[in-house]
């Protein structure tokens, strides 16, 4: 059975999910991509990439259409989700990766445009449920929204699982070294959420706050 996808952000998690979806998982299918990027420019970003290369396979464009490897792609360039018609293109699934819409209520506008489930890519601002695979993922009971968490927790909670399970943690401390995302400086500049933030990535370790540890502490309910 083929799971049909569609993506909501095209920026660098969303450009991964389609890689990964394309390259490893015959099963699943990307249906339909709104980004407010120009058509000819989200073919270009998702052809090459810095890290992972080229995109194995071929890549071309045909109006509001992306072509991939023969299989036509939906495009778009809303704002607002609830105006996307994912029914339109079947989209079982919607991968939330613009950062924006990161609560039930945002959620839910993409199923009144006619998907059947949302998953978050990044932690949701509310009570939505939250769920890291191989740490809480059997706790899933068909919830139409669910969150993926973060990039760090993700990281962090399966090594915290593991030693809970094996030992227990009653306290604990943890240091995520992350690389450079697109929301930090190339060269020293001002920084309205902290000073050390405007410092130039390249040159700098950046001392700064995480969310891991709540979040951890969501995924694992003992924590």
């Amino acid at each position: 059975m083929t799971i049909k996808i569609g993506i909501n952000g095209f920026g660098r998690i969303g450009r991964m999910v389609f890689r990964a979806a394309a390259q490893n998982f015959q099963d699943i299918e990307i249906v339909g991509i709104n980004d407010l990027l120009e058509p000819d420019y989200l073919a270009y970003m998702l052809q090459y990439d810095s890290v992972h290369g080229r995109f194995k396979g071929e890549v071309s464009v045909d109006g509001h259409t992306l072509i991939v490897n023969g299989k036509k792609i939906r495009l778009t360039a809303e704002r607002d989700p609830a105006a996307l018609k994912w029914n339109e293109v079947g989209a079982d699934i919607v991968v939330e990766a613009t950062g924006l819409f990161l609560d039930k209520a945002g959620g839910e506008k993409h199923l009144a445009a006619g998907a059947k489930k949302v998953i978050m890519s990044a932690p949701s601002k509310d009570d939505t449920p939250m769920f890291v695979y191989g740490v809480n993922h059997a706790s899933y009971k068909g919830q139409a929204i669910i969150s993926n968490a973060s990039c760090t927790t993700n990281c962090l909670a399966p090594l915290a699982k593991v030693l809970n399970d094996k030992w227990g943690i009653k306290r604990g401390l943890m240091t995520t070294v992350h690389a450079a995302t697109a929301t930090q400086k190339t060269v020293d500049g001002p920084s309205n959420k902290d000073w050390r933030g405007g410092r130039g990535i390249l040159e700098n370790i950046i001392p700064s706050s995480t969310g891991a540890a709540k979040a951890v502490g969501v995924v694992i309910p003992e924590l």
